[in-house]
């Protein structure tokens, strides 16, 4: 139950064991306000909420990095995490024990972040500072987590119609990606695999023969390493998808033109190692973005090349260069976000979707356990949708119409109506 004792310095001490027998006290100017605090802590125990009092001191840096380290979780997604903790979560809250963060000192944070980064962003940060804290109530070192009732900025869904290309213009687009690239290319756009999955595939998961692929594996990249790792990203990832015809003639030019991996991967880069999605995105994919026009424009001059581009801020830019390749080049690293490759996957979801193949059906080619995630996510609308809508409505007729009534004669029609 506890006791109270007093010091030689005229102070109180209050006396009680915690959950684990342990013997603990704390020192208090009056004895009212040590009998107040024993009672507290009685009834905590009693209650199974006790929460050390002394425990708080503990600073949020080494608590929190333990944390990290503690979680099992895949190696993408270490990776990110441990990058925001590092350069934003850390930054603010290193030093500062853990039971002196409150609610309105995590609310002036999450406000302030909000205007140095994107919604999504802070939601992230908001998450890892909240899943520290909750582990630290589970530890019993802080009462409560207050990140609790934290208002986070809405996180509002961009408007992607700019990045769902049609099929011309995809055509348009492999044409220009270089030919040890055209197949994987052509397989996000044919079959929506995501990124990993494409640079994973091996060839004993393609039958051209039958036209499908299996989805067994996925490639992984941290820190600029790729790995191979055995399993898709959710039961609902190992799948077979059908091979458009187009792909699959691309898939068996690529076999014949290049090696594949020392495992039988599918695509390489010319060293033979695995592709890494930085430098194909650098190297390759922004490039051939450039001189299909879907990213800024390069004119002939005759004398030299022009290049107009809307910047990463949105302003329009334009620049003389002496070749096309130094044009193409130098807007690949300037231009705006344009079309990513993932967005082939949004495209392959929303062509299916709007040629009516079942949302069901389409949730299940892209690997998706929930529809609803199909549909909030990798269907847009088609640019042609306003004609397809009055297209449904063309063979309504209205027909032949009785004589307008006139207002009066309506009024009275109305009454005999009642």
């Amino acid at each position: 139950m506890g006791h109270i004792t007093k010091t030689k310095a005229g102070t109180y001490r209050a006396n009680w064991r915690d959950q684990t027998d342990r013997q603990r006290s704390k020192t208090f100017t009056t004895k009212r306000e040590a009998t107040a605090f024993l009672a507290e802590i009685n009834s905590s125990l009693n209650r199974g909420t006790y929460v050390d009092p002394h425990a708080g001191k503990v600073k949020f840096g080494p608590y929190a990095e333990s944390w990290l380290k503690s979680r099992n979780h895949e190696l993408a997604t270490a990776a990110r995490d441990e990058s925001i903790m590092r350069n934003h979560v850390l930054a603010r809250w290193r030093d500062i024990p853990l039971g002196k963060i409150d609610h309105s000192a995590v609310q002036a944070w999450i406000t302030d972040l909000g205007k140095r980064l994107a919604p999504a962003s802070v939601i992230e940060c908001n998450r890892l500072l909240s899943g520290v804290l909750r582990s630290a109530v589970r530890d019993r070192i802080i009462g409560a987590n207050p990140c609790e009732g934290v208002r986070l900025p809405r996180r509002r869904r961009q408007d992607d119609d700019d990045r769902i290309i049609t099929r011309e213009e995809f055509t348009a687009l492999l044409r220009h990606v270089p030919d040890r690239y055209r197949a994987v290319v052509a397989l996000a756009a044919g079959t929506g695999l995501r990124w990993g999955e494409c640079a994973g595939l091996r060839w004993d998961a393609v039958d051209l023969d039958a036209g499908t692929l299996r989805v067994l594996r996925v490639a992984v990249e941290v820190n600029g390493h790729v790995t191979i790792k055995p399993y898709p990203k959710s039961r609902a990832g190992r799948r077979e998808v059908p091979l458009p015809q187009f792909a699959a003639d691309l898939l068996t030019r690529h076999r014949a033109a290049f090696p594949a991996g020392p495992l039988g991967e599918v695509f390489t880069v010319r060293s033979g190692n695995l592709m890494s999605r930085h430098t194909f995105r650098a190297r390759v994919w922004r490039p051939s973005l450039v001189r299909a026009g879907l990213l800024g424009s390069v004119s002939d001059l005759g004398a030299g090349f022009l290049g107009a581009w809307t910047d990463k801020a949105g302003t329009e830019q334009r620049k003389k260069f002496a070749t096309r390749e130094e044009a193409v080049s130098y807007l690949a690293q300037h231009a705006g976000e344009g079309l990513r490759f993932h967005d082939l996957r949004h495209c392959y979801a929303t062509w299916l979707v709007s040629d009516g193949v079942p949302v069901n059906d389409v949730a299940g080619l892209i690997g998706h356990q929930q529809i609803s995630t199909t549909l909030n996510r990798y269907t847009h609308a088609s640019r042609d949708r306003n004609s397809r809508a009055r297209a449904v409505f063309a063979d309504f007729s209205l027909g032949s119409f009785p004589e307008t009534l006139s207002i009066d004669q309506q009024s009275s029609a109305d009454e005999s109506a009642t």
